[in-house]
């Protein structure tokens, strides 16, 4: 048995998606009533309340382990109970620059010191952070940000999904940190564009300063160091693209999909 957390998510609900379709029998953890597929059983939990897990472990082998937020101040009691009664834990971290101090880097530790078999993927920029910029071209045109010449790896969360499915249902994978990402790096401006062809619409960036986009994020993040290292990230990406990597064609298979495919499976839907 499988144990899926965030199972709701953009990564969480595919990863739950594939393991049911290939007949794995796998748990979904929810904090709200949803419907999933046939056969996958849905249970109650909240990785901010550590004491609401142990039912939904019972049972289970391996864990999906996807931390909802910008933080993890539970991370050693979930991990805790994870123990208790799994034996592996594939963990949804992020490629992070060793300087880091986002809550990942803490989770990693722990998993690491808990004793458990574990396997981190690390994506880079997920593609579904720029579904924030459809509402501007929808009415705009026009999306406003900063550094439209930085050039991001941006990955489909499907491909995230594939790769967790593989690696929760084969073996070798324990004690490996894999980095992900799509197939190429493409400039924001670039990617406005195709946001804009997905719809139909013609689509333009203009730029603005670091600073507003700093103020804009800390009051949305509510924490503005958080805020201070993704901007400074966004702003290496100008002249150092984000890296692009093969991990998702070396483990599924398959290449990974390109932003113009996530575009198009996506900004209509939304």
């Amino acid at each position: 048995m499988i144990l899926v957390t965030g199972a709701t998510g953009n990564v969480g609900r595919h990863a739950v998606e594939l393991l049911a379709a290939a007949g794995v029998p796998v748990r979904a953890l929810t904090r709200r009533p949803a419907e999933f597929p046939a056969g996958v059983e849905v249970v109650h939990g909240d990785l901010t309340d550590p004491a609401s897990l142990d039912d939904a472990l019972r049972g289970v082998d391996s864990v999906l382990l996807i931390w909802p937020g910008f933080a993890a101040s539970t991370a050693a009691e979930v991990i805790s109970a994870v123990k208790r009664h799994a034996r592996r834990v594939v963990y949804l971290s992020a490629n992070l620059p060793p300087d880091s101090t986002m809550f990942h880097a803490d989770v990693e530790r722990l998993v690491r010191d808990s004793g458990l078999a574990w396997t981190f993927l690390r994506p880079g920029g997920f593609a579904t952070n720029t579904l924030s910029w459809i509402d501007d071209v929808r009415n705009s045109g026009v999306v406003r940000w900063v550094y439209g010449d930085a050039s991001r790896s941006l990955i489909h969360e499907a491909d995230i999904a594939a790769v967790a499915a593989h690696v929760l249902t084969s073996a070798g994978h324990d004690g490996q940190a894999y980095v992900l990402s799509g197939p190429e790096a493409v400039s924001q401006a670039e990617q406005v564009r195709l946001i804009g062809e997905a719809l139909g619409v013609p689509a333009r960036w203009e730029e603005v300063e670091p600073d507003v986009v700093i103020g804009e994020l800390a009051s949305h993040w509510g924490d503005p160091e958080l805020v201070r290292q993704a901007v400074v990230a966004w702003g290496s990406f100008v002249h150092e693209p984000e890296q692009v990597t093969d991990t998702v064609e070396r483990l599924t298979g398959r290449p990974a999909r390109s932003y113009a495919e996530w575009a198009r499976d996506r900004v209509t839907k939304v």
